[in-house]
């Protein structure tokens, strides 16, 4: 069985587990910050604590495909680790012969470094992260060595990380198969000050749960994230498209058979691309330079797009968000209802608390010049509420990397036909 983590903004777990069974993954646990799931629909309940080694056995090439598809459809991950083994182990002895087992020149060409990179450690009898590290990283090259006959490996070659999770004397030995963090994209050059994570962004539309026919603005664009994510969801476009993945310079992947699956599965990805739907999607900020800079990223995600339905021998052109300079004081709905969401200015970023709060209570008049609206907005200001003057419907703690944030939703009430 294929065991696959991923981790994800701390408070996003049940959003990135929803993902993955749209794109028919199966979550087998979750915990703080991070998903297990599988290739095997058989696995949907959390297994207890292995007693004996479980090791990966040989990959076939719909798994491979699977690998690859996963890291290129995702939105709401940081990254995709592969679980190599999970190791109960009570002494180092344990750790090392267990990550030894592992077949790791069937993966790694033989010029690799291999790095790793993170050790998480809890409630086991092994808690040095430093020497945990060092054993994992010599059993590596134990097996790599005798399996090449090389004393010394050249490590002139990509590198290759690992990651390693003890927990209660079980040690998970994961490989990474993204390499640069899944929100790296490849559209956004220009960042504008603060700008959200574009996989915080898609996290923040599935929690207001939007539809794609749903007009959608961000008063506060930036370098327009929340909008070209928006649209990347909402034409089906698959956020990966425009990036390579650690895995291709694994050796899995590195024949023609392989190089054809990829681009069969980027073929597969651009055909789900949907150019036909009603898609309303806008933003504004007051700087215009910020907003060329958005409009640059825009093109640049819509170009990657582009690319991908040529490849696919499809004639269409995918429509860009549309961003304009105004204040949000200056702005008035252009339709009935809609959502309106956004990462305003706040302290610890763009400036102080004090700035932060009077901009927040001036952006009540919103309320008013959007009826029929919903708002979503993600701040790191305790008293947000206070200072907007409105309680919202629903919050959400979020952290992502080290910004620990709070979305506040604030939902439009439907009569349902029993008031007075």
């Amino acid at each position: 069985m294929i065991t696959l983590m991923s981790p994800c903004a701390i408070g996003s777990e049940k959003i990135l587990s929803n993902e993955l069974r749209q794109y028919k993954f199966h979550p087998v646990s979750n915990a703080t910050g991070r998903v297990c799931f599988s290739l095997d629909s058989s696995s949907e309940t959390p297994a207890l604590s292995p007693k004996k080694l479980q090791v990966i056995d040989s990959v076939s090439k719909s798994e491979l495909a699977a690998l690859y598809r996963i890291n290129c459809m995702l939105r709401t991950a940081d990254r995709v680790y592969l679980q190599m083994a999970v190791i109960p182990c009570n002494d180092f002895n344990d750790l090392f012969d267990g990550v030894r087992t592992i077949r790791w020149q069937d993966w790694f060409t033989k010029d690799v470094r291999v790095v790793v990179d993170k050790v998480r450690v809890s409630s086991s009898v092994l808690s040095s992260e430093h020497s945990i590290q060092s054993v994992v990283h010599k059993a590596i090259y134990d097996r790599l060595g005798k399996s090449w006959g090389m004393e010394l490996l050249p490590e002139t070659g990509k590198t290759a990380k690992i990651r390693v999770y003890l927990e209660n004397n079980v040690a998970s030995i994961l490989l990474d198969l993204s390499g640069m963090p899944l929100h790296r994209r490849g559209y956004r050059t220009s960042g504008g000050e603060a700008p959200i994570r574009e996989t915080l962004a898609a996290i923040l539309l599935q929690l207001m749960q939007w539809r794609r026919k749903t007009p959608l603005h961000d008063a506060f664009c930036g370098s327009g994230t929340i909008p070209i994510e928006a649209s990347l969801y909402a034409h089906n476009i698959a956020p990966g498209l425009g990036r390579t993945f650690a895995l291709q310079d694994l050796a899995p992947f590195l024949g023609n058979d392989a190089q054809e699956m990829m681009n069969n599965e980027r073929v597969e990805a651009a055909k789900r691309i949907n150019t036909d739907c009603l898609v309303r999607v806008t933003g504004s900020d007051c700087d215009p330079n910020i907003i060329r800079a958005a409009q640059a990223n825009a093109e640049r995600a819509c170009v990657i797009a582009g690319k991908a339905l040529q490849n696919a021998g499809i004639d269409a052109r995918i429509p860009r968000p549309d961003f304009t300079v105004s204040n949000f004081s200056d702005l008035a709905a252009p339709y009935q209802n809609g959502l309106l969401l956004s990462n305003p200015p706040y302290g610890e970023r763009l400036g102080d608390r004090g700035t932060a709060s009077e901009l927040y209570s001036s952006m009540q008049s919103m309320f008013q010049d959007f009826p029929g609206w919903d708002f979503g907005f993600i701040t790191n200001h305790d008293e947000f509420e206070a200072a907007i003057g409105k309680k919202a419907t629903k919050t959400r703690a979020l952290k992502s990397g080290n910004l620990e944030t709070r979305f506040y939703m604030y939902r439009e009430e439907v009569d349902n036909g029993n008031s007075c």
